[in-house]
Formats: C-alpha cells, sequence, structure tokens
C-alpha cells in the first residue's frame, strides 16, 4: 500500500511539473503549436493506421501473478489506437538508439517505449509521464559493505552500454575515480545482468527501480543498495511537429493513469467496472486455465474471459490468488470482479455470498492410476485405498459422499495450493496411489503422459461456471448472456478444441528419417541454407522441426504455434515476417531457425558448445524466460547452471511444483515437456547422423 501511495504521488508531481513547463513556453512555440495543432493527427485518422516504434527484443512475456495480462504499456497503446478507430501497426527497430532516428525520419508516428524524458528533449516532444524511474546500484543482498557513493571506490558496476544505466555509471565514475565500468554483452537483458551479480559472477549493477522491485518479487538474494539518480519520469515520445498526436496522448493518458488504481478494494458492479475500464479475474496458474506458453499467454479460461472483456471495451487485469481455496474469498472481498478458473458451483460457495454463472461446461471426474493399475473397476474398488486430493475441492466432497455411503476410502489431504496436474505427476512417481482429475484436465495430461490413466468416471457430468458476487447482478447478467451466446459456438469451439480435444494432435507426414529417399525431410535444401547463415548443424534443425511439426507445414500448436518449426505468431511478426505466410516452408523454416539464433544468442558464448544448445533448445520449447527460471533454481539447489543435463533439467522439472513455481518469475511450467524434448531432439540428432558417412565419430553424447 505504501509503494502505491508512492507512485499515485510521484505520478501527482509528474503531471504538475508538465503542467508547470507547458505555462513557461514561449509564446511563439505556443502560437506555432496551435497552428500545427491538428495537421498531424488528422493524416494519421485518414490513414487509419497507428505506427509505433519499439525495440525489436522478442523478449519472453512474464507471467503477471497480480497485475495486467499483457504488457501494461502495449493495452495503452492498443486501448488509445481504439479510441481513434485505428488499426495498431507496430515498427521494430534493432535497438532503442535506433528510436529517435526511426522517428525523425517519420518512419512511426511515435514511441512507445519508455524513454526518459530529461534525454534529447531539444529533439523530441514528450508525453506526459507514464512513471517516475531512478536508477539504483543492486549488489547481493549479504553484501552490507556499501553505504554511501563513495564505498563504491574499487569495485566494478557492469552494465549494458545501449541502456540508461550506462551514463548512470559513467558519471558515478567521474565523481568518484577508483570506480570501475565495465560492458555487459548486448545480448544479456538487465534481468540476467542481475541474476549474475547474485550468483557472483558480476560484482555490482545498476537498475531501473521497476526492474529492482520486479525481481525482488521472486528472489531474495539481491537488493539496491544505492539511488544513482533522483525519481525521473519516463514517457512516450513523438515528433517535434506532432501537436495534435501529442494533445491527444496527452489526454487519454492522463485519464487512463488517473483512473488506474488496481490496489484498491471494489465491490461495484458493471458501472463501476466500466468506468474504472478494467475487468479484474481471479484465476489459477494451470494448464487448464492461464499460463505462459513459449512467451504468450494461454489458457481456455484465460482466453475465453479476454474475448469477454474485449466485447465491452475493457482492459483485462489477472490476479493469481496464493492459494485455490482463496478464490472466493478474494472475490467477495473485492480483489477481483470475476472468477474464472473451472470452478463448480456449491452450496457453500452461495453462503459466501457468491453467485453462479450459466454453465459453459460439463465434466466428470475420473480416478487416476498409474498405467499399470488392473485392479480398478468400479467405485466398490476403492474400498481400502488412499486417494489424494486438495481438502478444499470438490473432489473431497465427492469421496466424503463415498464415505457417508458406507465405501471406506482413506483421504489424503495435499497442500491447497497443489494443482491438479501435479497431484496426477506424484501418482505416476508412486507417491500417491490415487487421485481424482476433471476430465478435460485429465485429457490434458493424457495427450502428454503415459504413465497414468483414467480408470472410471465416479460422478455423472457436473457443470463448470465462473463466479460473481451476489450484489452484482448486472455483471452476472452480461456474464450469462456472452456464455449463452458462446456457448458451443465457434469461438468456444476452438477454444474447446485446441485445450482439451486433442491439444498434443500433430499430423505425422513422411518417412521420419527419410532413409527411403536418401533424406532427412522434405524440406533438406531449406533447411541447410538457413542453418548454415544462422551457423546451425542442420541435421539438428532437421530433429527440431520432426519434433515440432512432423514435416507437415500446416500443423498448428494449442496454443496457435504455426509452420514447420511452430512458430507463435507475434514472435514471427517481431522478426518480421509476415504472419500469414508462416506455413510456407520458406518462411516457416526461416523464422524458426532465426528464432532459435535469437535463443542462443541470450545465453553466454563461453558456455560448452552442447550445453549451449541444449539450454538453447528447452528455451526454443518452453521459453527462454522459464529455461532462466530453471538455471536460477539450479543455482539455489547447487546445481550447475551452465549444464543441462542433470542439472539445470533437474531443478526445470521442479518447476511443475507449486513450491516452487510460485517463486519463479515466469511461473507453473509443464516442465517435463522441455525435458523431454531436449532428449527427443538428441536423440533423433543421433539417428540421423548415423545415416551420414562419418557417424562414428559425430554422434552427440549427454
Amino acid at each position: 500500500m505504501k509503494s502505491s501511495r508512492n507512485r499515485h504521488r510521484a505520478l501527482y508531481l509528474s503531471l504538475i511539473a508538465i503542467l508547470l513547463a507547458a505555462c513557461d513556453m514561449p509564446d511563439r512555440h505556443r502560437a506555432a503549436a496551435d497552428l500545427l495543432a491538428d495537421d498531424d493527427l488528422t493524416r494519421i485518422l485518414s490513414r487509419g493506421t497507428l505506427r509505433v516504434l519499439r525495440p525489436q527484443t522478442v523478449r519472453a512475456a512474464h507471467l503477471p501473478r497480480d497485475g495486467f495480462a499483457l504488457d501494461y504499456e502495449d493495452q495503452l497503446v492498443e486501448a488509445y489506437a481504439r479510441s481513434k478507430g485505428l488499426r495498431t501497426e507496430w515498427i521494430y527497430v534493432d535497438s532503442r538508439a535506433e528510436l529517435i532516428p526511426s522517428l525523425l525520419e517519420q518512419r512511426g508516428d511515435f514511441i512507445s517505449a519508455s524513454l526518459v524524458t530529461a534525454e534529447q528533449k531539444q529533439q523530441v516532444r514528450f508525453t506526459v509521464p507514464l512513471a517516475m524511474a531512478r536508477e539504483q546500484v543492486v549488489a547481493r543482498v549479504d553484501d552490507r559493505s556499501i553505504r554511501s557513493r563513495r564505498d563504491l571506490v574499487g569495485r566494478t558496476i557492469v552494465v549494458r552500454r545501449d541502456t540508461r544505466s550506462w551514463n548512470a555509471a559513467q558519471e558515478l565514475a567521474r565523481q568518484h575515480p577508483g570506480i570501475r565500468v565495465e560492458a555487459a554483452p548486448v545480448r544479456l537483458d538487465s534481468e540476467e545482468i542481475v541474476r549474475r551479480v547474485a550468483d557472483g559472477r558480476y560484482d555490482l549493477t545498476i537498475a531501473d527501480s521497476h526492474l529492482v522491485q520486479a525481481v525482488s518479487g521472486y528472489r531474495d538474494d539481491v537488493r539496491a543498495v544505492l539511488d544513482v539518480t533522483r525519481d525521473r519520469p519516463v514517457a512516450w515520445a513523438v515528433h517535434p511537429h506532432s501537436q495534435g498526436l501529442l494533445k491527444s496522448l496527452n489526454l487519454f493518458l492522463s485519464s487512463a493513469q488517473l483512473s488506474h488504481r488496481r490496489d484498491i478494494l471494489d465491490r461495484g458492479d458493471l458501472p463501476r467496472i466500466r468506468k474504472r475500464g478494467v475487468l479484474r479475474v481471479l484465476t489459477r496458474n494451470d494448464p487448464a486455465t492461464y499460463f505462459l506458453y513459449r512467451g504468450e499467454l494461454v489458457g481456455f479460461e484465460y482466453e475465453f474471459v479476454r474475448e469477454f472483456a474485449r466485447r465491452h471495451d475493457l482492459e483485462l487485469e489477472v490476479i493469481v490468488p496464493p492459494r485455490g481455496e482463496d478464490l472466493l474469498s478474494w472475490l467477495v472481498e473485492g480483489r477481483g470482479d470475476v472468477v474464472a478458473a473451472s470452478l463448480t458451483p456449491t452450496a457453500e460457495g452461495r453462503a459466501m455470498g457468491v453467485s453462479f454463472s450459466a454453465p459453459y461446461s460439463y465434466v466428470s471426474q475420473y480416478v487416476v492410476a498409474r498405467a499399470d493399475e488392473s485392479s480398478l473397476r468400479g467405485p466398490q474398488d476403492l474400498a481400502g485405498r488412499r486417494v489424494a486430493v486438495r481438502r478444499g475441492s470438490a473432489d473431497w466432497t465427492t469421496l466424503e459422499q463415498l464415505r457417508f455411503g458406507g465405501l471406506y476410502v482413506e483421504l489424503v489431504a495435499v497442500p491447497e495450493e497443489m494443482e491438479t496436474a501435479e497431484i496426477i505427476g506424484r501418482v505416476a512417481e508412486g507417491e500417491y496411489d490415487l487421485t481424482l482429475a476433471d476430465d478435460h484436465i485429465l485429457g490434458i495430461e493424457l495427450s502428454r503422459r503415459d504413465d497414468v490413466r483414467g480408470m472410471f468416471p465416479l460422478t455423472t457430468e457436473k457443470p463448470l461456471a465462473w463466479a460473481v458476487r451476489s450484489d452484482n447482478p448486472g455483471l452476472l447478467t452480461e456474464i450469462n448472456r456472452f456464455v449463452r451466446d458462446e456457448y458451443r459456438g465457434t469461438l468456444y469451439n476452438v477454444l474447446y478444441n485446441r485445450y482439451f480435444r486433442n491439444p498434443a494432435k500433430l499430423l505425422e507426414v513422411g518417412d521420419p528419417l527419410g532413409a527411403a529417399r536418401g533424406e532427412l525431410s522434405p524440406y533438406d535444401e531449406i533447411v541447410r541454407r538457413w542453418a548454415e547463415f544462422y551457423g546451425f548443424d542442420w541435421r539438428m534443425i532437421a530433429a527440431m522441426m520432426y519434433e515440432e511439426s512432423r514435416f507437415d507445414p500446416r500443423a498448428t500448436s494449442f496454443a496457435g504455434a504455426r509452420g514447420l518449426m511452430q512458430v507463435m505468431p507475434e514472435t514471427a511478426k517481431e522478426l518480421g515476417f509476415d504472419i500469414g505466410r508462416i506455413e510456407d516452408p520458406e518462411v516457416g523454416i526461416h523464422a524458426g531457425i532465426r528464432y532459435l539464433a535469437w535463443v542462443r544468442d541470450r545465453f553466454d558464448e563461453e558456455l560448452p558448445v552442447r550445453d549451449r544448445m541444449w539450454l538453447t533448445l528447452a528455451a526454443y520449447n518452453a521459453g527462454y524466460g522459464h529455461v532462466a527460471d530453471a538455471r536460477r533454481l539450479a543455482v539455489d539447489l547447487r546445481l550447475n547452471p551452465d549444464r543441462w543435463f542433470d542439472h539445470v533439467e533437474r531443478a526445470m522439472l521442479l518447476l511443475a511444483r507449486p513450491e516452487y513455481a510460485s517463486e519463479a518469475r515466469h511461473g507453473y511450467c509443464r516442465c517435463s515437456e522441455p525435458v523431454d524434448y531436449v532428449r527427443k531432439v538428441l536423440a533423433r540428432y543421433n539417428a540421423y547422423l548415423e545415416t551420414e558417412s562419418e557417424r562414428p565419430d559425430l554422434r552427440a553424447s549427454l
């Protein structure tokens, strides 16, 4: 709450500063601005497209646990464009240094990447601030030697040259000779540099206060020890002659930010939500609802409720309570507006003051056992068996009813924060005897593993619904209308089939090893050319392509990844490829290999070649962020973060467990998949090498 008050106070002071600066504008400049006031905006409106400049980073999205589902600035851009009836066109440049030159060359209409308004203010015009930020020296948490700037003498600060932190470090070194400043590799993002400070590879760094705050939310081994600069406003930038656009953006941003208060309790109904402009959704971080996949946010519940929000012109804010049993209590308290988390309507929920929507799906509870189980044919066979479920779940209630009916079943209470997928995993490992799972969740698990199976349904179909407060009838009415309109409709069927029918389905095409043709794939020529261009062994790419798509250029994953290399649409767009042409083998292969090269370049060149490749494969499959989380966890577990097999892969498997996922920056990860993926690609790569004359010397090993 204190940090929130500080943010609002800082924003208020910044807005006052902007207004005062406007009052000091020379009369001749003000007159010129009046003449140009609307011409630029009129041209943009006539064009119908808002061109937005930002760096090409192909960044891995962070999983929001208590905040906006998409990057907040991106949402602001999209919301502004919608308010003007414009289509957003993202213009990517290679680095932040190219942003302002590109703006001055009129390649775009404005820059959405936050810039410090003190920088290059003679060249461009800045909007009202989006936030306040300051540069801070970051050290390991156990480093208590720094109390003032003089204590930095003899220390080494590592930052990238292309950041404003570099300028801050240079100024420190000028003021206090003896401070060493070293340039970090450009491929490292600021978060990775902070991680290297934590594990002792770097001494100190300087980072933006927003990054420091974000990192502090999931790790406790680093801290900010000194402020290097004062709070400075960060804002968007427009061309110096774009007065009409500047005025329009300022009005929009002022309204959006003054009304943007996420930290308050609010029990208001739909009119209040519309005034706020934000729908707050309480959910869970699991494979049936909301999770991060290759840097993009996905999940049946997430995509379904996002469409509801879009139709009501609302931004979507996703909130993940620490425990599933907190969903309804947080709703009643006013911390969210709706719960979308595969809930079954219950009398207990209604007694709390909760109303449930019309059902949007029906599921049955299945008994889940290990794959070699053969003694379970019906409910009567559960007598004397131990079934592990959450005490606060509908599964527990179902089993209690069996006991009341005279069938003794031993109930094992698992931690409330443990997701069903994790319980199923522990059944497979033998830690638990049996569990229950809704058939749609079980279907997801069975599409990815063969060590468990559903024995029989324990219940008839039960409804799933969203939940709202009982004193929010307006919101409930609109949700019910949406559910009735969409149930079994096109959108619903697409999402349901994507996540629950057969999420792992990929069409197998041709002979996997191509032995009959003397080829590895139907696309060897293309693969060879682009693999060589980006510095990869083409046979490794062919092995990946088989695992990704079975050589089917029309393959589409449950989350929307497309083409031979299964590239996500947004990733392809950021890399400069036409999304509509990803199914073209030439385009799809090039996009995949280019993205693979980008991922590889996020890892140190000094790493052993093989480990760098295995880390790269895992990151391609699961997203760079999840691998970064696993490497951080490996350090905590005293494993080697630079070795994949038996080290990072072991840490990665733990990220599926709630106790580890809750502390990870990128949240829950179905991390058995990248572990299996690396081993499968390696096995196929070795098989491909066996077809070469030099095979005895080239086979890769663990």
